[in-house]
């Protein structure tokens, strides 16, 4: 094998390398959205979780809040 094909076939695995690390950016950027909007849902249940418990309380005769 000769120099130029050495280069050559480095070249093109750089270029390879380079698309792998672009297209696992963009999936890292994705998961955080991902991530982002699911601590939001938690955080929405989590809200709807303690409003339902402070009416079953309520309705149970406990203390209202």
């Amino acid at each position: 094998m000769t120099i130029d094909e050495r280069l050559e076939k480095l070249a093109e695995r750089h270029e390879a390398l380079t698309q792998t690390v672009e297209m696992l950016t963009h999936d890292i950027q994705n998961l955080k959205v991902v991530a982002q909007q699911d601590g939001e849902n938690i955080r929405a249940l989590a809200r709807i979780a303690e409003i339902h418990e402070r009416r079953l309380t309520g309705i149970e005769g406990g203390e209202q809040g």
